[in-house]
């Protein structure tokens, strides 16, 4: 009798041991995806920022008259995007592997962006109907910015909210690179509210000051990387850099910049994006 309970008792301890061993493997895991969670929502949150400037960019284009229909094409994309990941950032979309927000804080700010992105998109929807006079042009110049910003603030919540979740460096390294995404849009944005005469002497400075923005962070953004491949992909970025630079260093609005302009400004980004992509990849 006491063999069988000594071999029962043992039996009970492997038991223990296993599912005490099971349940900390399942905790790393689900660690790691929300660490890798953390670094979705930050990265598409962000990607946000440069959709704001991408809209209207694309918008101004199609007012210059430069590749209109295929600027109308993607400006009708680029707004169904913004639209379904700010809704995917509050409710949660499984096709975006976005969680549901339920910070609080964070949902009344994005209350904010979409209160005002209502009013954003109405003038986006007008341009997209046709309609690009100088008063539609004004109101995109004019909506766009607190729409960046309200959502850049949204983007440093998330970040701040990753806690312990994420590496507090990385997750300020995901913010920075992704914001990069959207100051090759603004800068672009900026010169084609000089070349449309909107505001021309202010954003002929704003041109400038993103275009020293954008290569400052990205000198250090490359500097402190430690990845080979990451860095690669960097320097990648830094080489289609030096072939727009010109264009925003000068403002300048020739027909021949403008054209020059519409085909580096989107490989650009891309290549941008691919190193958020690669930062947001090597979380472990």
């Amino acid at each position: 009798m006491k063999k069988l309970l000594s071999i029962v008792a043992i039996g009970v301890c492997l038991s223990v041991v296993t599912f005490a061993e099971d349940a900390k493997a399942d905790t790393k895991s689900a660690v790691t995806q929300t660490k890798q969670q953390s670094g979705t929502v930050i990265n598409l949150a962000g990607k946000q920022r440069m959709l704001t400037q991408k809209m209207s960019k694309e918008a101004l284009f199609m007012a210059k008259g430069i590749d209109a229909d295929a600027n109308k094409a993607s400006l009708i994309k680029t707004e169904e995007l913004f639209d379904k990941t700010l809704k995917g950032l509050i409710n949660g979309d499984k096709d975006l592997n976005l969680p549901k927000t339920e910070n609080k804080e964070i949902l009344a700010q994005l209350d904010k962006v979409s209160k005002l992105w209502t009013s954003f998109k109405a003038s986006i929807d007008k341009v997209v109907a046709g309609k690009s006079d100088k008063a539609t042009l004004e109101a995109i110049a004019k909506e766009n910015l607190p729409l960046l910003k309200n959502m850049n603030q949204a983007v440093g919540m998330y970040a701040k909210n990753s806690g312990s979740k994420l590496d507090p460096e990385m997750a300020k390294t995901i913010n920075l690179a992704g914001k990069q995404r959207m100051l090759t849009q603004k800068m672009t944005k900026e010169l084609l509210l000089v070349a449309n005469g909107i505001d021309a002497d202010a954003n002929k400075e704003n041109a400038k000051k993103t275009g020293e923005l954008f290569e400052s962070t990205l000198k250090s953004l490359t500097d402190k990387c430690k990845n080979p491949d990451i860095k690669k992909q960097l320097e990648a970025v830094a080489k289609l850099w030096e072939n727009y630079k010109p264009i925003i260093e000068k403002v300048d609005t020739s027909d021949a910049s403008l054209k020059k302009a519409e085909e580096l400004n989107m490989p650009l980004l891309k290549e941008m994006n691919k190193a958020v992509k690669m930062f947001e990849a090597s979380i472990k």
